[in-house]
């Protein structure tokens, strides 16, 4: 209503009681929201609070990239069981020797398992089918790739992607090191353990995601994949959330799921339009879970394809796509990744044919199902290098998401740092550091040893130098022996050390700002050589070997 007439009490009166009333529900809106919001954190917080080792997979498949790597990780989680895989779960670390195209997550997971299982017979004495048949957890980590996004740190860790540290302290042997990116996974994923018995739960090594939602149990269908699911969006709700730019996951009223491929709104509709009604969507994580039943008819089917170590199939195009869309639909998003009709089609007939067989063997009213982590679940990617830099800085910062990465962490206390001479803001995580004088600002800094710093906005992983001075910078196992120390003020700027056996220490260089897969064979920020040249130096060198060497040169032996 517009203003009241002066003379008029009761239409005052009126005005100012729609008023109050407004200001009422507003109010309300807010604490409605707020207790939302407050409902959300505790689900998440409770989640994390269940990722403390205790739980976990009965066996754990780690697929690398070479032998040394396998090694590497095969020793570092038998000692780590308890803290990261669950105590007494089966550590089976493998390496993809497909070939210079890989077999695809969807083959290498086959691959993968096959591997893991002779390596279970011979060495374990264990008969994994029939474990994971008769209920056994088992959780796999696709960890192989360059890491291309995150260089230079992959290269500082002898091409062991997944073992890029993060600012969290964990006891190996006694000795109080960094967390690792694939630990990190580890910890996490296991809460999934407990509600996926008799199946193969299958993860990527890079990303960390805390569900908002209450994990629910797999099982309604062979298949399941994780997806950040919410409501069907409007077409303008669409085009808000940029879903067109993800892979993405639709359920229908039936509960059975199907894949979808970036695609505007209208495309989507179009393409499941024989699927029903649609009442949930969202981005898809990837992950997903096969029940044991559909993992041995998978490697049944692909089993030409597993001896022969040829081909390259990936799980959302040559698996769940084919398995949930209709042939036109599929064969025309082939077509657009490059494939041809004659391809796609022959494909789609084969998986057809798969489907057929194993619902008469398996009755099921849909092949692939969902498993929401809700659509505010916390999602920390590692795999860039400034995703690297966000997510570890996100420690020092004072909302929520950041109280649960800390939570998550096992970050008891900001700073362990008990310098006298030390300015320490009470931001900054500080872990495992000999630091005599200096300022430590907004900086995240674990195991680093020196005299004297001045840092800000920075990460600092495991560093030793006479002194050191940057602004916005990351120093990864870096060791550091000159006078002048270390100074990176220029902000982003990036330096990682590489320690090899019977070679010079490398010191590369690069920024935030540079993308490591588009110069990947280019000498940046001056180095001596190009990230790929590092990769390939680093080939099959001994992993534990090196850490070795670059310990010692940390302590000046």
């Amino acid at each position: 209503p517009g203003e009241a007439k002066s003379g008029d009490p009761c239409l005052v009166l009126l005005v100012l009681t729609i008023r109050l009333l407004s200001i009422h529900l507003l109010l309300l809106l807010v604490l409605f929201l707020l207790l939302d919001m407050s409902d959300t954190a505790a689900v998440l917080l409770q989640a994390i609070n269940a990722m403390d080792g205790s739980v976990g997979f009965d066996a754990i498949i780690v697929c690398t990239s070479n032998i040394a790597q396998e090694n590497y990780w095969q020793q570092r989680l038998t000692k780590t069981t308890g803290k990261t895989a669950r105590d007494g779960a089966l550590i089976l670390a493998v390496h993809e020797d497909w070939g210079s195209g890989g077999a695809g997550n969807g083959l290498g997971t086959l691959y993968a398992y096959t591997k893991a299982r002779n390596k279970a017979k011979e060495e374990f004495g264990v008969d994994l089918d029939e474990k994971i048949t008769k209920g056994w957890s088992v959780g796999m980590y696709h960890t192989a790739g360059k890491g291309t996004r995150l260089a230079p740190l992959p290269g500082s860790e002898n091409n062991n992607k997944p073992g890029v540290k993060l600012s969290s302290m964990l006891e190996v042997d006694g000795v109080e090191t960094e967390l690792t990116i694939l630990e990190a996974v580890i910890r996490q994923t296991n809460s999934y353990a407990p509600h996926r018995k008799g199946r193969l739960s299958v993860f990527w090594g890079d990303q960390v995601f805390i569900p908002s939602e209450a994990i629910t149990p797999s099982g309604s269908h062979p298949a399941d994949i994780l997806a950040q699911c919410g409501p069907m969006p409007s077409e303008s709700e669409w085009k808000e959330r940029g879903l067109d730019k993800y892979g993405l996951i639709a359920v229908n009223a039936k509960g059975n799921a199907a894949q979808v491929e970036k695609v505007s709104y209208q495309t989507a509709m179009d393409i499941l339009k024989s699927f029903g009604e649609i009442a949930q969507v969202g981005p898809s994580l990837g992950s997903f879970s096969l029940s044991a039943a559909l993992l041995i008819a998978f490697l049944s089917e692909f089993s030409p394809e597993i001896k022969a170590k040829v081909d390259k199939f990936d799980s959302d195009p040559h698996f769940w796509m084919p398995m949930t869309l209709p042939k036109g639909e599929y064969s025309k998003i082939m077509v657009s990744k490059g494939s041809t009709a004659a391809d796609a089609d022959k494909h789609f007939a084969r998986l057809s044919k798969f489907v057929d067989k194993f619902k008469k063997d398996n009755p099921c009213d849909g092949m692939l199902g969902c498993i929401s982590t809700g659509a505010s679940c916390y999602w920390w990617d590692y795999g860039q290098v400034t995703l690297y830099a966000k997510n570890n800085l996100l420690a020092t910062k004072d909302t929520p998401e950041a109280h649960a990465l800390r939570t998550f962490l096992q970050i008891k206390s900001r700073s362990t740092l008990k310098a006298a001479d030390v300015s320490v803001d009470g931001k900054s995580v500080v872990m495992g550091c000999k630091v005599d004088k200096g300022s430590i600002k907004e900086s995240v800094c674990s195991t680093v040893e020196c005299p004297s710093v001045d840092v800000e906005g920075c990460v600092l992983v495991n560093v030793s130098a006479k002194k050191i001075k940057a602004r916005d910078a990351i120093i990864y196992n870096v060791v550091d022996t000159s006078d002048d120390g270390i100074e990176m003020v220029g902000g982003g700027e990036v330096r990682a050390d590489v320690f090899m056996p019977k070679r010079d220490k490398i010191i590369l260089r690069s920024n935030l700002e540079t993308d490591g897969g588009k110069a990947w064979k280019v000498k940046t920020a001056g180095n001596s050589m190009s990230f790929e040249e590092v990769y390939e130096a680093n080939g099959c060198v001994d992993i534990i070997e090196a850490q070795a060497l670059a310990r010692a040169a940390k302590h000046g032996k």
